[in-house]
């Protein structure tokens, strides 16, 4: 079986993917596209037009949730949490999750009240993260788990935008989530999902957006 995920470097959905994809230790190929420009091929195969796309040998896996599970469903051991009503409930909290990238999209290219009004919803829903994360390392105990992967790109976003704007989106008053987001960015897997020097574009991209949180930018030097 080949695989190979179409989307673009900056792309969390394609992270998640590529995060469960190392861990499982699937091969697979990536090709990046420019998603503002999108060549003909992938117009002609990608029903949404959207990314991230997976190409399995000749037929086409779409939608980000369909692809991970897709991933685990092919792999030899399940990384969902084996207990059926904890499984549906981890599912959940990934679908819950996935509304954060519109706050945080919101909060790069957003005026100061739109950035305000953006951070004051992403941590309204951190916090109803909080409230139910205990204190194992992971979500669900000591294994690193789906839903793990799918706060990976959220937790590694935030921490770059308070690594370039001195702290200006701390979540250090989420004690766990604070632990928890950690333990998440010092998993090897999650470290190795994003090509070299992906913070650097990330910070490009928010000073060119031109929104507030590019106010707030520090000196990289």
């Amino acid at each position: 079986m080949k695989l190979e995920l179409i989307s673009f470097k900056l792309c969390p959905f394609a992270q998640r993917a590529i995060i469960l994809l190392n861990t499982q230790k699937i091969d697979f190929e990536i090709t990046y596209i420019n998603p503002m420009d999108p060549p003909d091929w992938f117009k002609e195969i990608s029903p949404t037009g959207q990314v991230p796309l997976l190409k399995v040998d000749d037929q086409i896996v779409f939608e980000s949730s369909v692809i991970t599970e897709f991933i685990n469903d092919i792999s030899s051991i399940s990384i969902h949490p084996e207990d059926v009503i904890q499984k549906a409930s981890n599912r959940s909290w990934i679908a819950f999750s996935s509304t954060m990238f519109d706050d945080m999209f919101d909060m790069v290219v957003g005026d100061e009240e739109k950035f305000n009004a953006s951070k004051e919803s992403l941590f309204r829903k951190l916090g109803k993260l909080e409230a139910v994360k205990n204190n194992s390392t992971f979500f669900n105990g000591e294994n690193f788990n789906m839903i793990d992967a799918a706060l990976a790109p959220i937790f590694m976003r935030l921490a770059w935008m308070n690594e370039f704007t001195d702290n200006a989106v701390s979540i250090s008053e989420f004690k766990k989530l604070s632990a928890w987001s950690n333990a998440i960015l010092a998993v090897e897997e999650v470290k190795t999902s994003v090509v070299d020097g992906l913070d650097d574009v990330y910070y490009s991209n928010i000073e060119g957006r031109e929104g507030h949180l590019s106010t707030l930018l520090v000196d990289e030097a």
